[in-house]
């Protein structure tokens, strides 16, 4: 099921599904001009589309709702879960994995909450590839390169309802309900869902917003960029995962 969500997820996603309803266009041409024609220029719009700042940024809207987490919220929490976000496979600068960039952003502010609150930290991420396990990448991360102790390691999960159902079997009995959750701001809306089906109390502590706030002096201001177009497939396929929350319900 994991490998077929990921092949749906390919699929539906940028770079390769407008580059497929491009294709698509192209094929239909001979048969059908006008219908083969507007598919192609459709998949070439969307393609630019999704990496124009201005369409990324309406994107990111809606799902980074969440404000920055206060020290009173952190005050009423009884620990911290940080979720995986990815790995490095080839790292041999670490010994062979470490963390990705997107996980060592999560990492990274987990760790300065801990510090701040000294609330106790669980890992959540397993091994979607079949390497080593995200969390246990994150608990090496925490505790050597930010001196931040995790009490509790996920290593199981495939995805953000795994995180959100066995972080919860690990927490309930050690009395814990209400959690500060980190994650990236784009991907706070999907996971708190989750974590509150699963029966935890939530407290959002989203970071690496993807929404540039105000804009600055550019030479060359709002254009594509590699940026956008990342941040655009981040956010089709966060509103993809809430669209099959939804129809899963």
């Amino acid at each position: 099921m994991f490998v077929i969500k990921k092949l749906i997820s390919l699929l539906l996603l940028p770079p390769l599904a407008p580059l497929l309803v491009t294709a698509a266009g192209l094929l239909l041409i001979r048969r059908h001009p006008r219908g083969g024609r507007a598919l192609a220029w459709g998949g070439l719009f969307l393609a630019v589309a999704l990496s124009m700042p201005p369409v990324v940024d309406a994107l990111v809207d809606g799902l980074e709702t969440a404000p920055v987490v206060t020290p009173a919220q952190l005050r009423e929490a009884q620990a911290i879960v940080i979720l995986s976000g990815g790995a490095r496979t080839n790292a041999p600068e670490f010994g062979g994995q470490t963390v990705s960039r997107i996980t060592l952003e999560r990492v990274r502010y987990g760790a300065r909450l801990a510090r701040e609150s000294r609330l106790p930290v669980l890992v959540s991420g397993g091994a979607p590839s079949g390497s080593e396990p995200e969390a246990l990448l994150m608990k090496r991360a925490l505790e050597d390169d930010f001196r931040v102790p995790v009490r509790w390691v996920e290593d199981r999960s495939l995805d953000t309802r795994d995180n959100a159902r066995m972080s919860a079997a690990i927490l309930r009995p050690a009395g814990v309900r209400k959690v500060v959750l980190v994650t990236h701001a784009a991907h706070m809306r999907r996971s708190v869902e989750a974590f509150e089906q699963a029966g935890l109390t939530v407290i959002p502590a989203p970071t690496a917003f993807f929404h540039r706030g105000p804009t600055q002096d550019e030479v060359v201001p709002r254009m594509p960029n590699m940026n956008s177009a990342f941040t655009g497939a981040y956010a089709v396929h966060e509103w993809l995962g809430l669209l099959a929350y939804r129809l899963s319900r």
